[in-house]
């Protein structure tokens, strides 16, 4: 933080990655520039299997796992961190929408609102985009954050693994995907009926579909463990999901999901007044 103002996200500045040796002995390189495009460069006659990535702001290492051990420990870590900061809203979004997006300045006040209203810890992948903006917004309310971050976002390696404004104490970098998604699906459960927590789908891609079905999945399956409902927002800013639910309604009229179920899983909201409202009447607030 400098001079009582957030930092904004540095962007990848240059990167080379490392693969295996073919087989005469002659390392393989590819260089990536970030900003202006991707250059590719080869050296060496096979390019057999990309290793790892270096940055120049410091050496992030992605090896294989070598054993499902290794994931469980990164769980565990998730796990640790949630108890430590408590649940709460878990936020799911695009980290490709910047500042100047009218979504993000939607998430930013969406985020300052819900933990003023609920008064509890928000949780998101801690990174760019629509992450940032709930998690300067729930900063800005006084509120607990924490997050779980992940080396890649939007289709690119990220300069560094340490986040430019959270306390390293308040998020964990995960090395696996399956570990990161233990995390965001725990931070939702609620124990007891005083829990205030939920689930908030924001604009987002792939990735964001990837997370945000897979915990649906759970509350459908009653797999997600928590002793009590959890809610779950869409959050449909300017009909940006209207073609995803005329899609689901669909799968109604082919008979792949049943009348009304979807409907009863989650709460589309249009704009931030619908998604406070609906928390507050979940609540009794």
């Amino acid at each position: 933080m400098k001079n009582g103002s957030l930092t904004s996200w540095n962007p990848l500045s240059y990167c080379y990655s490392t693969g295996n040796l073919d087989p005469k002995g002659s390392r393989n390189f590819v260089s990536f520039v970030g900003n202006h495009g991707t250059n590719v460069n080869f050296k060496g006659a096979h390019f057999v299997r990309l290793r790892s990535l270096r940055c120049n702001l410091e050496d992030i290492d992605f090896e294989e796992r070598k054993s499902p051990s290794e994931v469980k420990k990164e769980i565990e870590q998730c796990y640790k961190l949630i108890r430590r900061l408590h649940r709460g809203v878990v936020y799911l979004g695009s980290s490709r929408l910047g500042p100047d997006h009218p979504h993000y300045k939607q998430s930013f006040e969406l985020g300052k609102e819900i933990a003023d209203l609920l008064d509890c810890t928000s949780w998101s992948g801690a990174g760019r985009g629509l992450m940032d903006a709930v998690t300067k917004g729930a900063l800005q309310a006084g509120k607990p954050v924490g997050g779980f971050k992940i080396a890649k976002e939007a289709g690119e390696w990220v300069a560094t693994n340490l986040h430019p404004y959270l306390q390293t104490e308040n998020y964990l970098t995960c090395r696996f995907f399956s570990a990161r998604k233990h995390g965001l699906a725990d931070a939702a459960v609620r124990a007891t009926s005083s829990d205030r927590t939920a689930v908030v789908a924001l604009p987002g891609g792939i990735g964001t579909l990837d997370e945000v079905f897979e915990i649906l999945t759970l509350i459908q399956l009653e797999r997600i463990g928590s002793r009590f409902p959890v809610p779950f927002l869409l959050m449909n800013y300017d009909s940006f999901y209207s073609k995803l639910l005329d899609f689901l309604s669909n799968c109604e009229g082919w008979g792949t999901i049943s009348h009304g179920e979807i409907a009863q899983l989650w709460k589309v909201c249009s704009n931030n007044s619908d998604a406070l409202s609906y928390l507050a009447e979940f609540y009794g607030l």
